[in-house]
């Protein structure tokens, strides 16, 4: 192998510094810290193996657990630190993905791997399948932000002085090729890899390629019918955006065919460990990595590590349960909790008032909740839920009944009346820029990690973040059978998710069907506004106008009923407020379907058309 003046590493170095990945197993830990030749990357295992590791540790897009505030810019939860968000819009290049860098690098490797003959032929084909899956995955996150984009295959353009330049630009693809890129080198790439799982579902295996190619068919079969189906369908003259409508069908097929291979044939499983417990276990499903039967892939974080923990936790738990200065970032906003279902009722509305407008008392705060869909509390920490053994108090204040008519007092959080009840709780909420301090009424309970020291700054957590469940395997077959007619087949699986939650099952499915069904089982993962986008629901739903109850953000505050000598007294009563801590509901405009191109781009690859409303 020939000895090459500018090694790998020095292009990584060049393309944003050697990331290290983030993940427990001894794999992903692997982290370079010297420049190397080809050579000296390429006769090495290990160094082959450290490499790869890097990629992972680069591909960490949209929402995730080590942006806190990326959670709280749709419909799921709210910001609570400090002053107002004053968010009004979604940018043009708001979760844009444009990193040929990256797949530069994919590629490199690619050609040394190739020929390298330190490794046997399974870890060879092994890793070679993963760096491939690292490259689709990026494809992915291109197009779903972008439409198509330049396919590259394995080139790795070298620039010579001289060199006629347009022989290194390409043009976008259609929006169609580039779905069907990814979906053809997920095809080529499974047979390659193992079918077994690994350490903390931290690299990718036959399933995760499978389950790439799943997610991309139903994405490209949506955009194909949904977005013809709007008065005037978002597409461009060359195909670089739309999808034509008769490959719908095509798309479903491959999207049902994916998934039904993941849900019949992989070791993994809709996990129900704790059956008499469905929170609990929906909880352990999604954030407790031992003996996890559900998570496919997700983005690991290991301890110890140097920069590989995540302070998901520090910044967001409760006060009340804080082991630092850090704490109650973000929460839950009441869009979300009034979105999961009762157990005997598909309207998730918290009930507030009476039909006279009256309040209605409960004993406890978290009363307000009972027989919800378990996913809920294994979401989200409802007001007086226990977490770590002991209930989170939320006590916005209290409702004194006065001369016929309520009162709001409100105090010092912890702060107690003369009779020695409480009128505001040490966690809130309430409606002041005060830090530290909850805004919404609820705290996120999915991904909080339970781990001693995991709230601390000096440990933080070593919390995953699934990027494929078995759950998804489950509700894109439900999704590709009803859009293809199948309403047996789409009712049989989703109510196996349904049935996990305890909640009633469906006797058919519908769109809204699915894309509710996805909003709770998902909530948090980086699923709702891609979501949103391929039905062509984003500009519905977040229309921008205030007051509107699924653009505008909104709070769910409990009050103690002070009213001695009367039943009600010592019960509890809420208000469902504005977010305070939001200025502006929810706007999401046509032009949002497709991120802008940036004009640096065209000008230096005048072949990149741009994107419509540009």
């Amino acid at each position: 192998m020939k000895k090459s003046s500018i090694s790998i590493f020095k292009v990584l170095v060049l393309a944003g510094g050697l990331l290290c990945a983030s993940s427990c197993s001894d794999f992903l830990e692997r982290e370079p810290d010297q420049i190397l030749t080809e050579e000296q990357v390429f006769g090495d295992p290990v160094m082959i193996r450290s490499v790869l590791a890097n990629y992972y540790g680069r591909v960490n897009w949209g929402q995730h657990i080590g942006d806190s505030y990326t959670l709280t810019v749709l419909d799921e939860a709210g910001k609570s630190d400090g002053g107002p968000d004053n968010m009004q819009n979604f940018g043009n290049a708001h979760w844009r993905v444009y990193d040929y860098g990256l797949i530069r690098n994919i590629n490199q490797f690619l050609k040394g791997l190739r020929s390298t003959t330190v490794l046997d032929e399974l870890d060879r084909l092994q890793y070679e399948g993963e760096a491939r899956f690292l490259r689709a995955w990026t494809y992915f996150n291109m197009a779903r932000g972008m439409g198509g984009m330049p396919i590259v295959g394995d080139e790795v353009f070298e620039y010579a002085s001289g060199m006629d330049i347009t022989t290194l630009q390409y043009p976008r693809s259609t929006e169609a090729e580039l779905y069907n890129y990814i979906i053809a080198e997920c095809d080529e790439i499974a047979p390659m890899m193992s079918i077994d799982p690994n350490t903390n579902s931290a690299r990718a295996n036959k399933w995760v390629a499978l389950m790439l190619k799943a997610r991309a068919a139903i994405y490209a079969g949506s955009l194909a019918n949904y977005n013809n189906k709007m008065p005037s369908p978002i597409t461009t003259p060359g195909g670089e955006v739309g999808i034509p409508a008769n490959l719908a069908d095509g798309y479903y097929q491959t999207a049902l065919a994916a998934a039904k291979e993941v849900i019949d044939n992989s070791p993994y499983e809709l996990q129900l460990t704790k059956p008499d417990d469905l929170e609990r276990n929906f909880y352990e499903a999604t954030s407790v990595k031992g003996n996890n039967k559900e998570v496919i892939w997700a983005r690991d974080h290991g301890y110890p590590g140097a920069n590989q923990q995540v302070n998901f936790t520090t910044a967001n738990i409760p006060g009340s349960h804080a082991e630092d200065i850090d704490r109650a970032y973000a929460g839950p906003i009441l869009n979300l909790v009034e979105d999961f279902e009762y157990t005997d009722n598909r309207n998730g509305e918290i009930r507030i008032q009476d039909n006279q407008g009256n309040y209605v008392f409960y004993d406890s705060p978290v009363d307000a909740f009972a027989n919800k869909d378990a996913r809920l509390g294994g979401s989200v920490i409802l007001p007086n839920a226990v977490f770590k053994g002991t209930p989170v108090g939320l006590q916005a204040g209290q409702k004194v009944w006065s001369n016929g008519v309520w009162q709001t007092v409100t105090g010092q959080p912890g702060e107690q009346d003369g009779s020695g009840r409480l009128i505001t709780a040490a966690n809130g909420p309430n409606r002041s820029n005060e830090q530290f301090m909850n805004k919404t009424g609820f705290f996120f309970r999915k991904f909080l990690d339970e781990t001693p020291g995991a709230s601390t700054r000096g440990r933080n957590s070593d919390m995953w973040f699934p990027r494929f469940r078995f759950a998804e395997a489950v509700l894109i077959a439900a999704e590709a059978a009803m859009e293809l007619g199948q309403q047996p087949v789409a009712v049989g699986y989703i109510n196996q998710v349904r049935e996990r939650a305890g909640i009633q099952p469906l006797a058919s499915v519908t769109v809204d069907d699915i894309i509710q069904e996805r909003r709770v089982e998902f909530a948090f993962e980086n699923h709702r506004y891609w979501d949103l986008k391929r039905f062509r629901r984003a500009h519905i739903v977040w229309d921008g106008v205030v007051n509107n109850p699924t653009a505008q953000q909104y709070a769910l505050f409990p009050y103690l009923v002070v009213a001695p000598g009367t039943p009600n007294d010592g019960k509890y009563v809420f208000d469902r407020l504005v977010f305070s801590n939001s200025l502006h509901p929810r706007f999401f405009e046509l032009r949002n379907y497709y991120n802008f191109i940036d004009l640096a781009w065209q000008n230096a690859n005048p072949k990149i058309v741009l994107n419509p409303f540009q």
